[in-house]
């Protein structure tokens, strides 16, 4: 089965570079030229991967992404024209996974694409690992990607499913920030480890009962985090 990706900028030259480039690689794409036509796409068709312009009409790429988040985990990369960290980190905040800055080179694009996608997929070749895990309270299913703290379900991001996933089945081992960028992002990412930094706060927001005093999720200043239950 090709994997299925929408594609939304009000640019259309841009979007049918990516289009024609992707396609050649096997995907299967579909476009959006504005924040709603985006929205509406995304809930009507199940994709594997959503590349969203930051600056769209109508709904802008980060209320897009936000809205999505309500109903659907799919990874997102946000597309932006501004290089500025905090619009990089904001985009981050709203639930996305990924950003690239503008102009991109399209072997960049794609190669962020096999690297989310390969790890929103591994679950499924990792097979003799447990389906479940519950420590002290803090249940991951690992198949269905659900995680529940004290019997509530967490809403969590692809990506910080897959940050805690990783610090959950290697208690106490201590990852860098750099660590888990090529971990968990699957590629160089050089300069910004501020990101491992914003998805670890979101991620004790919503398990910490208190998260400037985590129960799960710690820090070993001046060496990266780790989890211990």
């Amino acid at each position: 089965m090709a994997k299925k990706i929408l594609v939304v900028d009000d640019e259309k030259l841009i979007v049918k570079g990516i289009r024609f480039s992707l396609e050649q690689d096997g995907y299967e794409v579909d476009c959006a030229y504005d924040g709603e036509e985006a929205l509406q796409k995304a809930k009507e068709n199940e994709y594997d991967m959503v590349l969203l312009d930051l600056m769209l009409p109508k709904l802008s790429g980060l209320e897009v992404c936000q809205q999505i988040r309500g109903f659907s985990q799919v990874p997102i990369i946000m597309l932006t024209a501004k290089s500025e960290d905090m619009d990089k980190i904001m985009g981050l905040e709203y639930g996305a996974d990924d950003y690239i800055t503008k102009p991109f080179n399209i072997l960049e694009v794609k190669a962020r694409i096999k690297a989310i996608l390969r790890r929103s997929s591994r679950t499924e070749t990792e097979k003799e690992r447990p389906k479940t895990v519950e420590i002290n309270g803090l249940k991951m299913d690992c198949e269905s990607r659900r995680v529940y703290v004290n019997g509530k379900e967490i809403n969590l991001t692809a990506k910080e499913f897959d940050v805690l996933e990783l610090l959950v089945f290697n208690p106490n081992k201590v990852y860098s920030r750099e660590n888990l960028l090529n971990i968990v992002w699957g590629y160089e990412y050089p300069g910004d480890v501020r990101t491992v930094d914003v998805h670890i706060r979101r991620l004790r927001e919503k398990i910490e009962e208190n998260p400037s005093d985590p129960k799960y999720v710690h820090t070993k200043w001046g060496v990266g985090y780790y989890f211990q239950g």
